[in-house]
């Protein structure tokens, strides 16, 4: 039995190798899309192309240097739902990378029954007992399996770099989003002196047309002028609750247990070096996704081309079949099997040739999705960069602007005084003044996006200042 045995197995060992021997890859080589990179970005100085990976960032939000901005970003990580749906995605990806793997490994089962019964040949009813075990190895000749493990991985990396993506993105949005209420407040704060003013403006002009130097017309149009601004300033508080209301959301919070304490105070816009860093397509996360992801399509076919070949699987089954529990174990009631099995689809109406038809589609749609998400990211750099260069240059024409329009002001108010001009010259003035100091906010606020969406564009941005 033992000497059976012994053959049984060298045959099978014997076809397991010339298996091997003959094996060949149904996956054809894996090369990156091809994509004409310029040498340089055309708003900066430097750009060179590098290779795709995933290159987790620090806190890249510290270059604005605004404490409150940083705790934020900490509670984000811990809170926000839309993150810890991405880790799950990523979570499931990992199961499914074992998954495949599992196949490359043989399966064992063990299995035990007990009967009885009876028969009209024999004179009284019998009891059977077995103890079997079985082991099957599907023999991965064609690299099928393979390919789905090489798949498997490609798509885990994906979901890894989609999780990095998420994260950057609501990083980006919650920066943001803390810009925009802070100019809330400080577009509030503006306001309110200008009630105040306007408060004062009234007062003038009332006291004025009580002793007949000023017309009815001038306290009109300087009440009118209190009761839009009073409007404008009730907007810009509005303003300022929803934008607490979105950061309570982005920190996984309900809004009624959310509050931020009012600053009225724009952080500082950073500077932009003048050598940016070379490594766009490393650290951008969206970017190592969609390559990663044009890498598991490529595997794809090597699946659907394997299924050209067949499937050789290795497989034995050995046991004890007895009366009783104590004569199992004896030689007599010993049963075995061992050998290979092949099955392969000898018709099937062309649906092997439309799956790698279908394979190789899907592959060409990952790479063009890849090098549009490529050309994208080259665009996103090249206009934030060139927002963050004009924008600075018209944050400084509205400083000068500001200064003349508050001199202006001054000057026309002591006129109208004076009765030299009519009240209407002291409201344009006084709307002129206003409006420049909400643009020049609305710029700064701008600004700090231009710098903030740069920074998300290339996954990080320049080096970071150390920690305090």
């Amino acid at each position: 039995m033992r000497s059976e045995l012994s053959h049984a197995l060298q045959r099978g060992l014997a076809t397991l190798a010339a298996g091997l021997l003959a094996a060949c890859g149904s996956t054809p080589p894996y090369q990156r899309p091809a994509m004409d990179i310029p040498p340089a970005f055309k708003e900066a100085a430097l750009f060179q192309p590098a290779q795709p990976r995933l290159l987790l960032q620090g806190e890249w939000w510290r270059v604005f240097g605004d404490e409150t901005l940083n705790s934020l970003q900490a509670q984000l990580v811990i809170g926000n739902e839309n993150l810890g749906l991405a880790f799950a995605q990523y979570r499931a990806a990992r199961a499914a990378l074992a998954a495949s793997r599992a196949a490359l490994a043989p399966s064992l089962g063990v299995g035990a029954s007990t009967s009885r019964g009876r028969s009209p040949s024999l004179p009284s009813a019998e009891t059977t007992v077995s103890l079997s075990g079985s082991a099957s190895w599907e023999v991965d000749l064609w690299g099928r399996i393979s390919a789905q493990v090489d798949g498997a991985q490609a798509r885990l990396d994906a979901s890894e770099a989609d999780w990095a993506a998420v994260r950057l993105s609501l990083q980006a949005a919650l920066a943001q989003t803390y810009f925009s209420l802070r100019t809330a407040e400080a577009q509030t704060e503006s306001l309110n002196n200008a009630v105040q003013a306007y408060r004062r403006s009234v007062e003038m002009t009332q006291d004025r047309y009580r002793v007949g130097i000023a017309s009815a017309a001038d306290v009109a149009q300087a009440q009118t002028q209190l009761k839009l601004a009073l409007a404008q300033w009730v907007e810009t508080r509005r303003s300022r609750a929803q934008l607490e209301h979105a950061l309570a959301v982005l920190l996984g919070r309900p809004p009624s247990l959310f509050t931020l304490d009012v600053m009225a105070r724009l952080p500082a816009v950073p500077d932009v070096p003048a050598q940016l860093p070379a490594q766009l397509l490393e650290r951008r996360p969206d970017i190592a996704a969609a390559e990663r992801r044009v890498a598991a399509a490529n595997a794809q076919i090597g699946v659907a081309q394997a299924a050209f070949f067949p499937a050789v699987t290795l497989s034995a089954n050995a046991g004890y079949r007895g009366e009783t529990i104590a004569n199992l174990m004896s030689a007599p009631h010993l049963f075995w099997s061992l050998g290979p099995a092949m099955a392969l689809a000898v018709f099937d109406g062309g649906a092997r040739r439309a799956g790698v038809d279908s394979a190789q589609a899907a592959a060409d749609q990952a790479a063009a999705a890849y090098r549009q998400t490529v050309l994208a990211a080259l665009q996103e750099v090249e206009d934030n960069l060139v927002s963050v260069a004009t924008l600075q240059e018209e944050a400084t024409y509205l400083e000068e602007s500001q200064g003349e329009a508050r001199r202006a002001l001054d000057i026309t108010t002591h006129q109208y005084r004076a009765g030299t001009v009519s009240y209407l010259n002291v409201v344009a003035a006084q709307t002129t003044a206003l409006s420049i100091e909400r643009s020049l906010l609305d710029t700064h606020n701008r600004r700090l996006a231009a710098a903030n969406q740069l920074l998300k564009n290339l996954a990080g941005g320049w080096p970071l200042p150390p920690n305090p």
